[in-house]
């Protein structure tokens, strides 16, 4: 069984115990380590027979995840070069995600 569930304005594919990577998740706000959440804009499920097709989500369809923890990716370099102007700049930027875990399909 699986779903494809969005959250956070980005689409996932969710089945038990996978690990998924999404956006950093603020402990502050939303919810700390060890936190359960339910994510309830689920797109599609799909029971390897049926396929649920929501309009735009299916009704009553639900994915329980448990927060992990937050990690920055690896560090994306940007370099701005005009030729023959002697310009030069060097961005870097890391990427701030959590791992969640998917504990419950509900449908």
């Amino acid at each position: 069984m699986y779903a494809i569930v969005e959250y956070k304005g980005n689409q996932y594919k969710a089945e038990k115990d996978a690990v998924l990577t999404v956006d950093r998740i603020d402990d502050a706000k939303e919810a700390k380590p060890g936190d359960k959440i339910t994510i309830d804009t689920v797109l599609l499920v799909s029971d390897g027979d049926k396929v649920s097709v929501g309009t735009p989500y299916v009704q009553g369809a639900k994915v329980t995840v448990e927060v992990g923890e937050t990690f920055k990716d690896s560090k994306v370099l940007v370099l701005k070069y005009k030729s023959k102007k002697d310009y030069h700049r060097l961005i870097g930027h890391r990427e701030q995600y959590t791992k969640v875990t998917v504990k419950d399909i509900a449908f």
